[in-house]
């Protein structure tokens, strides 16, 4: 089998492997439709674990998230890699060397990552709801009425993850991974944090799988922020919120705390959606974002919990959306919602870009599940 990986690719009509529906809907890598994903999975998800086979082995990861009866428990994720000896883990961040659990990287003292400084206002998936880019918050988390211009957010980006999405903007990461390089500790990340640096946000790759990192980060310049220069340090984490339950909790907590939030990307509503395209389960994700839910609460302004979906043409349309909206809305209708458009990348580079027509009918239709605050992200992608 061959396999197109670039940036990006012409659109073309391919063949689903199962119904045998041809559409330029279906990816080529992937093999099988949608419809078929999540109606007979039991038939179509062997076809795509062929594109996640390419995916892993081209950077030196495990094809699937290891389960040797004789293996060491990580736990740190939903993967729950129990990992042979000399092997490991899914994210390739954790070994079994001679018996004993091995962290590359995750740990307070070595992240795998690398950072840069993000003048505010910035792009970010929460900007019309967070302190740095309006008046959320004010004056307590931000001293800015309205954006805070002048000031910067300090960007983490995490080098590996929980999931292995066909579709990652970002897949660039994964050669770090194999590379296990930069590193730098929390410690030595904190100190990036001076007068000027209002907010830290993690993402990548994924924090999930380097939560003692972030957390021992933002504790660390919280600190310094009270200390050196008593100005607001608001800590994000964005995340597809697939780590451990008590790791979440403690950035949670830091997040309330700091005037932060904590984005959720939910990928997908279907289970076997999420296998196809992400490499694994999404049921950490839904049960984590709910136990979430009581921080919402504890704090309308700014919002300390936020959802968004990438609206992927054929696999994540409406159907998904409505799902996803109706869960939400079912925890609290006041979480904000960002729908966000895809762009051809990776092993779905061959896909359209989101059409107009379909953001539209997805916002609509989150609306009417009971969202009161949702937005189209990414607007300049959308396709007529």
């Amino acid at each position: 089998m061959s396999y197109r990986v670039f940036e990006n690719s012409k659109t073309s009509l391919s063949r689903c492997k199962v119904c045998g529906k041809q559409s330029p809907l279906i990816s080529e890598n992937l093999g099988v439709c949608g419809k078929c994903i999540t109606d007979t999975p039991e038939e179509a998800l062997p076809h795509t674990f062929n594109a996640h086979r390419l995916s892993r082995l081209k950077f030196n990861l495990p094809e699937t998230p290891p389960n040797d009866k004789n293996g060491i428990l990580c736990g740190m994720c939903v993967n729950n890699c129990k990992i042979p000896p000399e092997e490991k883990g899914y994210c390739g961040l954790v070994a079994n060397k001679e018996g004993k659990l091995v962290r590359y990287a995750g740990t307070p003292n070595k992240g795998l990552l690398e950072w840069y400084y993000d003048p505010l206002p910035t792009n970010c998936v929460a900007a019309w709801v967070c302190p740095g880019c309006t008046s959320a918050g004010f004056p307590k988390y931000t001293n800015a009425r309205g954006p805070e211009y002048g000031s910067v957010n300090l960007a983490v980006f995490y080098g590996a993850c929980s999931f292995d999405c066909l579709f990652c903007q970002n897949w660039h990461y994964r050669e770090n991974t194999n590379k296990l390089e930069p590193i730098l500790s929390s410690k030595k990340l904190a100190e990036k944090c001076a007068k000027g640096v209002s907010c830290i946000c993690y993402f990548g790759g994924d924090p999930a799988v380097q939560m003692p990192h972030s957390i021992k980060t933002a504790e660390l310049a919280i600190e310094k922020a009270k200390k050196e220069w008593k100005g607001p340090m608001r800590i994000c984490w964005e995340t597809n919120g697939s780590m451990n339950w008590p790791l979440l909790e403690k950035a949670a907590q830091l997040a309330l705390e700091s005037g932060g939030n904590i984005k959720f990307d939910i990928k997908t509503w279907s289970e076997p959606l999420n296998i196809a395209l992400c490499g694994a389960s999404n049921q950490r994700t839904l049960e984590n974002f709910k136990k979430l839910g009581k921080i919402f609460e504890e704090r309308l302004n700014p919002p300390p919990l936020i959802a968004s979906t990438l609206l992927i043409p054929g696999y994540v349309e409406v159907e998904e959306v409505e799902k996803i909206a109706n869960f939400i809305a079912s925890i609290n209708p006041e979480i904000p919602y960002s729908l966000l458009a895809f762009y051809p990348r990776y092993l779905m580079n061959d896909l359209p870009t989101t059409s107009k027509k379909l953001a539209l009918e997805s916002t609509e239709t989150a609306k009417k599940a009971g969202l009161k605050n949702v937005k189209i992200g990414n607007i300049h992608l959308l396709a007529d």
